[in-house]
């Protein structure tokens, strides 16, 4: 195992064999439908509440296209998922990737990328719960909060004290134990996936063929476009390689990352087709509800408003408890291995998981998630996102030749093409993304840069005279 220089490669030996040192072993208690409802938790949220209208607005009905089209986008990225999760049961996702495939430097640089992408994308869905929180109450009872308490301070508020709660009682829980956080996330699957079939079928038993002409407008420009919005509905599945080292049974992890892609993309496909069969394109784009937009006006039905706000409601609250889940164990492999301070991956013995670790995302997510209005830094989300899966793409292609012997229960068919279609996918919807964002992601790269070169680099495991936790 190379120990020297910034692009020295973690052993896949060696990382597997982190996972059980004592202090820091993780408990392999995660099955494999509840992976699956993990990654249907991270997928399912604003994005089906929210994006069709916006879709819909700029492909027409083709707009179901436009899903379709966005789901194939994913899938590469996400059979490149399934083999090194299944290869590499270790947390830390496309960190652990790269560390074992491109070097210490890459894998640093896209560890830091997914910590800004996970706490933006954390504190970002916090603040949308609160806002849905607003309308369920508004829809169900006639009451919202008054603005002191429910936004930031350059919006009129004091503090957003709903997306302070929101991230504290998923801290909690998830600080005791990855069992309590999985069954809590799959009760809240089961029940959001009962709201989008409550609107499909009420939705179908109203249908009409009108709406649907003309079928694409703005023609395969349009669809493309749309595409690239809905792109980031589909964002979630790879939150589920975060937790390879505690699936019970790793080599299902394709099975979980694919079969919740699949499973979102149905229930998508679905719900815009029966969302059109009841209101035009017009009508959802022009509401920031847009399923509620057309039960009301398309099917005369306003009562469904406050059901539909419930579900959204129940299905961030997912997202939220995956997506920090995720952040949290990809910070644990990081501090692991040394680049960031060891004693921060100490596993709290009662509950098995990184508690201190955990307690100290909270506060700080829910500190961002109280004051800062977001905007447009969740776009920070985005490129975060599509970096990583470029580099997991590669890294599919670069282990099959360091390591073609390596155990693989799962291989990308027709590999590098696939793997090299995800990178070509990826790198297309990022040069569609506004320079703004491309200036403060590579900010947000330098200064990690210095961290690493002033501390990881130094206190490595790769450089490390033994393995006791250093601070």
């Amino acid at each position: 195992m190379a120990r020297h220089g910034i692009f020295a490669v973690r052993d896949v030996g060696s990382l597997v064999g982190a996972t059980s040192a004592e202090g820091t072993q993780l408990k392999r208690a995660v099955g494999t439908t509840q992976l699956t409802a993990m990654g249907v938790g991270a997928i399912i949220g604003t994005g089906i509440f929210v994006v069709i209208g916006k879709g819909s607005a700029i492909a027409g009905p083709a707009v179901i296209v436009s899903f379709m089209l966005a789901a194939v986008a994913c899938a590469f990225s996400a059979l490149s998922y399934s083999e090194l999760a299944s290869s590499i049961p270790v947390s830390g996702s496309a960190y652990t990737y790269a560390y074992a495939t491109l070097g210490e430097l890459v894998a640093w640089i896209i560890g830091w990328d997914l910590i800004l992408e996970y706490g933006v994308s954390v504190a970002a869905i916090a603040v949308g719960w609160g806002g849905n929180l607003n309308a369920f109450l508004d829809a169900a009872f006639g009451y919202a909060l008054p603005d002191a308490i429910s936004a930031a301070p350059e919006e009129g508020g004091v503090f957003n004290l709903p997306a302070v709660l929101i991230v504290l009682a998923i801290t909690f829980l998830l600080v005791r134990g990855v069992t309590e956080s999985v069954k809590a996330n799959l009760v809240m699957v089961v029940i959001k996936l009962a709201v989008l079939v409550f609107f499909i079928v009420v939705a179908f038993a109203n249908f009409g063929t009108g709406n649907f002409t003309p079928f694409a407008p703005a023609g395969v420009d349009g669809i493309t476009a749309a595409a690239a919005i809905i792109f980031f509905a589909y964002i979630g599945f790879d939150a589920v390689s975060t937790g390879s080292e505690e699936a019970r049974d790793p080599s299902k992890l394709p099975l979980a990352i694919l079969g919740s892609l699949a499973i979102c993309t149905v229930f998508y496909v679905l719900t815009v087709v029966a969302a059109i069969g009841i209101a035009s394109p017009e009508q959802m784009a022009a509401s920031d509800a847009p399923l509620a937009a057309a039960l009301d006006q398309g099917a005369g039905l306003n009562w469904a408003a406050a059901i539909l706000a419930l579900g959204a409601v129940v299905a961030i609250t997912s997202v939220v408890l995956v997506i920090f889940y995720g952040q949290t164990r990809i910070f644990f492999a990081m501090c692991r291995d040394g680049l960031m301070p060891r004693r921060l991956a100490a596993v709290n013995q009662r509950y098995g998981t990184p508690a201190r670790l955990t307690i100290i995302l909270g506060l700080l997510i829910s500190v961002l998630a109280a004051l800062v209005p977001l905007g447009t830094i969740v776009e920070l989300v985005n490129i975060g996102t599509l970096f990583a899966f470029v580099l997991v793409n590669i890294g599919v292609i670069v282990l099959r030749r360091t390591r073609p012997d390596m155990p693989r229960p799962y291989r990308v068919p027709w590999s590098p093409l696939l793997p090299l279609i995800g990178v070509a996918f990826a790198v297309y919807l990022m040069t569609d993304l506004p320079l703004d964002t491309w200036l403060r992601f590579l900010g947000w790269l330098a200064v990690g840069l210095l961290i690493y070169f002033a501390y990881g680099y130094r206190h490595s495991r790769l450089r490390a005279t033994d393995d006791a936790p250093k601070g």
